[in-house]
């Protein structure tokens, strides 16, 4: 095995780890966010069909994947 595809094995098992460590990370942040609502956000969303706090709840979930992505990154 030479240098350069131990150097490419490391990449590709970091990457999954952070890869995994960050949709962990994600489905934490999703579980702490339902927890601390009144109302059950899925049942909101899936079952009344509320538009605004689907969206809301979307963009909640890009930011928290930009900050998981941007941790990871650095």
């Amino acid at each position: 095995m030479s240098l350069n595809e131990l150097i490419n094995i490391k990449y590709i098992i970091a990457s999954l780890v952070y890869s995994t460590l960050g949709i962990a990370v994600l489905f934490l942040a999703f579980w702490i966010i339902e927890k601390i609502t009144p109302e059950n956000l899925w049942k909101q969303i899936l079952e009344k069909q509320n538009m605004a706090l689907a969206v809301v709840f979307a963009a909640f979930i890009i930011a928290i994947a930009i900050i998981i992505s941007s941790a990871i990154h650095s």
